[in-house]
């Protein structure tokens, strides 16, 4: 059973969480910045497989609560989500709702990664269909579309464990630590889901 909450406090920063059976995912406050920077600085070196390395500033902090605070700004006016993904009171992930379009789109795309420690438990296949369940039921989404690379066969498998299809390879879509790489499009529509 899905349950959320959502509500804005005083400072008009956005509190939104989604519960599932295994894990909830909720909208990161500035006070998970320590958390989040250890949590991200801990899969650096794993996740450079799949996405760009930063320079060492970005696993501060100080960086991170910046990037809380403006991914606030946009929840508030619902043009992306950042949620961490938990089991208890750990953070083993996180996943974003993101470049989120209206009419005549009304479609967004979904990031995740996961702890390497907690890789193939069904953590992140059971928080992407929270999220799916966000962008469809609350938001009124249309479409919600995801990039993996070739390689990347754990998330590919995810994807389509949620309901995902491939829908064709883009070629040299991203830069990723000195050259172009390919990546697969995925994408699941409302009707879909709603079969599911």
């Amino acid at each position: 059973m899905l349950n959320w909450l959502l509500r804005f406090l005083p400072q008009r920063s956005p509190r939104l969480m989604i519960t599932g059976e295994r894990c909830f995912i909720r909208i990161f406050t500035p006070s998970d910045a320590d958390v989040l920077a250890q949590f991200l600085a801990h899969n650096k070196n794993e996740w450079s497989k799949y996405e760009p390395v930063h320079s060492a500033y970005y696993y501060t902090a100080q960086a991170q609560r910046k990037k809380i605070i403006e991914g606030n700004y946009l929840a508030q006016r619902n043009r992306e989500f950042t949620f961490g993904v938990f089991v208890g009171d750990i953070l083993v992930g996180h996943i974003a709702l993101y470049s989120i379009k209206r009419m005549p789109y009304k479609s967004a795309f979904i990031g995740y990664a996961m702890d390497k420690n907690y890789v193939g438990q069904g953590i992140m296949t059971e928080a992407i269909m929270l999220v799916q369940r966000f962008a469809f039921e609350r938001l009124a989404l249309h479409r919600l579309e995801a990039y993996v690379a070739p390689h990347n066969v754990a998330s590919r498998r995810v994807l389509v464990k949620t309901g995902f299809i491939e829908e064709g390879l883009l070629r040299q879509l991203l830069w990723l630590n000195g050259q172009w790489e390919d990546h697969y499009m995925y994408a699941i529509v409302r009707e879909q889901y709603k079969k599911r």
